[in-house]
């Protein structure tokens, strides 16, 4: 019964160590760098596009595949560091010599990155809301569809996380960030635009019909999908921990 707590402590430790490594602080890590780099994704994700947009980014369901991209971009820039930015200020060694145990370690740095992706989104989509009010206040107050919410509690998350999952797994092979920043930008490319050509390329009636079928059970669509991706997040999640063996990653 001890295990527990301490396994909580130790996450919790280590999420502590992140948090503060985080763009942030760090001002370091990725593409999106610094207090400023932060700045501009909530202002093109909340103030620029929404205005631009206007009413259909709060009234179109598509605005939730913008919900579901966020997250992946803000966490692939910040996840390459999460073992090869110590391999490369060579911490690694000091870490792994801690008592923290291995799932400790790398449900940690997991929890951390998709935390953050999770809650600059969250600050994108109510600093949308409030930038469409402003801007085409009536009288009425807009508001999301009750199915952006429910993805913005369900999908978000769940998409941060797979993100922060695959992103451990290719930090912990990779021989800098450089690298592992490369590999995550081309299998986020790959994912994102292969979904996006890939609906495109299908023939206008089958279009028609998923739309219409996504539309009368949109909740029900929602969460399906949230569970095939709690099961993916799982899944990655088992596969970076047996690749996590601490002699084999001081050694390379």
């Amino acid at each position: 019964m001890s295990e527990r707590p301490g396994f909580a402590r130790d996450v919790l430790t280590v999420l502590w160590k992140e948090w503060k490594e985080l763009p942030l602080n760090a001002g370091d890590r990725g593409l999106v760098k610094g207090p400023l780099g932060i700045l501009i994704v909530i202002g093109v994700f909340g103030v620029m596009l929404p205005l631009q947009a206007g009413r259909a980014w709060v009234d179109s369901p598509m605005a939730l595949l913008v919900w579901g991209w966020v997250p992946i971009l803000l966490v692939s820039n910040v996840v390459a560091q999460a073992f090869a930015g110590e391999r490369e200020r060579h911490t690694l060694e000091t870490l792994l010599a801690t008592r923290l145990s291995d799932r400790a370690i790398l449900v940690g740095k997991v929890v951390a990155s998709a935390l953050y992706g999770w809650s600059v989104t969250i600050i994108c989509l109510l600093l949308g809301l409030v930038s469409i009010n402003v801007a085409h206040w009536d009288g009425r107050l807009l508001l999301y569809s009750p199915l952006t919410w429910v993805g913005a509690g369900i999908l978000v998350p769940l998409v941060a996380l797979l993100a922060a999952n695959l992103g451990v797994l290719v930090s912990l092979r990779a021989g800098t960030v450089r690298q592992a920043q490369q590999t995550l930008g081309i299998v986020s490319m790959v994912i994102v635009f292969g979904l996006g050509y890939g609906v495109q390329a299908l023939p206008p009636s089958v279009r028609q019909v998923l739309a219409s079928a996504v539309a009368g059970s949109a909740t029900t669509v929602v969460v399906a999908v949230g569970a095939l991706m709690a099961v993916a997040n799982a899944l990655v999640l088992l596969i970076a921990r047996a690749r996590f063996q601490r002699t084999r990653l001081i050694l390379d």
